[in-house]
């Protein structure tokens, strides 16, 4: 898994210390209704394809670049569904995050799905009511998010009260 330079640099100055970081997450789907996944290189598991913004970056421009990054497809960003703070991560060195996620319904423009750099074992289309057994709960609740901001946008995104 490739570590931003930015966090990288940061990591020198502040060793292992718990870091507050801004993540993005696409929920993408295509013109059938399925959703993107990738199998994390990381734990094997399936998720929604996810991302550190780099420092001054635009979450929905980022947003795209590591959809593209990852899996080789083009998305436009619909809306902004959920915004959540995840619990505290610790990594096998040490270091601690946490991480501000936006979550943001995606839809597939084009490209063909498939593994594009070192972050995932594989990628795919699924159905959302036939979802992988090891998909990641934080991507459950992300498509479940997203699913029920499509059905009803004007709840507004999700988050927690």
């Amino acid at each position: 898994m490739a570590v931003p330079e930015f966090i990288t640099a940061l990591r020198t100055r502040v060793g292992t210390a718990l870091l507050w970081m801004p993540g993005v997450s696409a929920v993408v789907l295509d013109d059938g209704g399925r959703v993107l996944l990738g199998r994390r290189a990381d734990t094997g598991r399936w998720a929604v394809i996810s991302g550190i913004l780099e420092p001054g970056e635009q979450p929905a421009i980022g947003l795209v670049r590591e959809v593209l990054e990852e899996t080789g497809v083009d998305v436009r960003v619909e809306a902004l569904a959920a915004v959540r703070a995840g619990g505290v991560v610790s990594y096998q060195n040490g270091d601690r995050a946490q991480y501000l996620d936006l979550t943001f319904w995606c839809a597939w423009t084009g490209g063909e799905a498939h593994v594009a750099d070192d972050e995932s074992l594989d990628v795919g289309w699924f159905p959302t009511d036939a979802l992988p057994d090891e998909l990641t709960a934080s991507s459950a609740e992300r498509i479940a998010d997203t699913l029920a901001f499509i059905a009803d946008p004007t709840a507004g995104p999700r988050f927690d009260r």
